[in-house]
């Protein structure tokens, strides 16, 4: 008996919207799948037309084809809604439900496989058009779901959570992202999600809401600083999503700084730009620590785009924010908001604008304050800052002599960040050619870039 296929009508309609033959389809897909290192991929519109008659594709090009047709359409299509198979938790976790029940159990899954290690979550991309849908729907969104029944969560259970808080953040600005995230997504998922499927009090419910936001935010950060973007990216939406739910409004402007951070460092700025706004918008004067961050990131994303002007005024801004910060009035997750990051970060922003002089003066204050305080990954960010402006100036020696202090610093924290900054200086030194500092500094950064 010859078994019929039923054609995949969803994918056709799909592919239709947006504006895709089967050949530009396959070669999207294709060059997508090959970025990600999957060599052996390399559809063709045969392919394509087998896709669309009903044969289903094997993981993990579901996720690749989703991936390229929302890239296409510039907002987030699943491959469940493909048609392609079920959503699996990293295709879901770039989703911002409107179900408060879906978001717990969604983030939960995250949680599972990231502490799994399962590698389709290791290999997930970054994907910029997923921002496009929370960042608005933060702004207009209520919910209306309710938990499960079960045993009433207290504030003492709420107040444990917000202490551990305080720990795992100094791990991360001490020791890097690399250190000790695991550990807190095991805590998450053994102490943390599970009492979001409890019922509780409204007052406790947004407490509880607050305080898993906070840690799965620096889930996400510490996954950033180490390099996991796709991993990264899917806990900062969901945290975005449990802060919406707090009805804590800086906390939710904290969340989309940290998402155009990381849209700017992949090189998607527009976007950068965009979610920093977005936060701005929707801060309305609460927190002037989050807004003194915003508007540095915002400096950042247009620096990136090549607007010296506005992004000059942007940091500015950022600087007359930072004047009215009171960090005892500041929630805990705002007080690495100070002068080591904010001057760190203008003078990147100063630096890729080409601003030599200012850069180097903010690059200068920040690395005197990360000293201070022992930080040495932002220590580390600002020294190759610094060394960047000398080579700006065709100063070799003294960039090369910011360069080793950026090493040393480099290689007392766990985090790729610090080492994309070594990378960054040496490929800012090829120009020089031989010279002997060059190869020094070269020869000394190989074991750490190599790690």
């Amino acid at each position: 008996m010859t078994t019929t296929k039923t054609p995949n009508g969803k994918l056709v309609e799909w592919q239709a919207r947006a504006g895709l033959s089967n050949a530009d389809l396959a070669r999207r897909v294709k060059s997508a799948a090959q970025h990600a290192g999957h060599q052996q991929i390399a559809p063709d519109a045969t392919a394509v037309r087998r896709w669309r008659e009903g044969n289903q594709p094997r993981r993990p090009l579901p996720g690749i084809i989703a991936d390229v047709i929302s890239d296409a359409l510039g907002y987030r299509v699943t491959s469940h809604e493909l048609g392609l198979g079920e959503s699996p938790a990293e295709d879901r976790s770039l989703l911002y439900s409107r179900s408060y029940e879906v978001t717990v159990e969604t983030v939960s899954d995250l949680g599972r496989a990231d502490v799994d290690r399962r590698r389709f979550l290791a290999a997930a991309p970054f994907t910029a058009v997923a921002a496009t849908g929370p960042s608005r729907d933060w702004l207009l969104a209520t919910l209306d779901q309710q938990p499960e029944p079960g045993p009433r969560v207290r504030l003492e259970d709420v107040t444990a959570v917000k202490n551990m808080f305080s720990e795992f953040q100094k791990i991360d600005i001490f020791q890097g992202g690399g250190s000790g995230r695991l550990i807190l997504a095991a805590y998450m998922n053994v102490h943390v999600y599970p009492l979001l499927r409890r019922p509780q009090a409204d007052d406790v419910r947004r407490a509880l809401c607050e305080a898993a936001a906070e840690q799965t935010y620096l889930l996400g950060w510490m996954a950033y600083d180490n390099g996991e973007h796709g991993t990264a990216q899917r806990y900062l939406i969901q945290s975005l999503r449990l802060a919406q739910e707090s009805e804590h409004v800086a906390l939710g402007a904290h969340v989309l700084a940290g998402m155009a951070d990381q849209a700017t460092l992949l090189g998607h700025p527009d976007e950068g730009l965009r979610l920093a706004q977005s936060g701005r918008h929707g801060l309305r004067g609460a927190s002037a620590a989050a807004l003194a961050d915003l508007w540095a990131l915002e400096g950042r994303a247009l620096a990136a785009m090549g607007d010296k002007t506005a992004a000059t005024r942007a940091v500015a801004q950022s600087e007359a924010a930072a004047e009215h910060i009171r960090h005892d009035g500041e929630p805990e997750w705002a007080l690495f908001i100070d002068p080591a990051y904010l001057h760190g970060e203008h003078a990147m922003t100063l630096r890729d604008v080409g601003d030599h002089a200012g850069a180097a003066e903010h690059a200068k204050r920040s690395i005197d304050h990360a000293r201070q305080q022992n930080r040495a990954r932002r220590g580390a960010l600002s020294q190759a800052a610094l060394a960047t402006t000398h080579l700006q100036r065709r100063d070799l020696e003294q960039a090369h002599a910011a360069g080793l202090r950026t090493l040393s610093l480099a290689g007392k924290v766990k985090s790729s960040r610090a080492v994309e900054a070594v990378a960054d200086l040496q490929r800012r030194m090829e120009p020089f050619g031989k010279n002997r500092l060059v190869a020094d500094f070269a020869e000394r950064a190989r074991t750490l870039t190599a790690a």
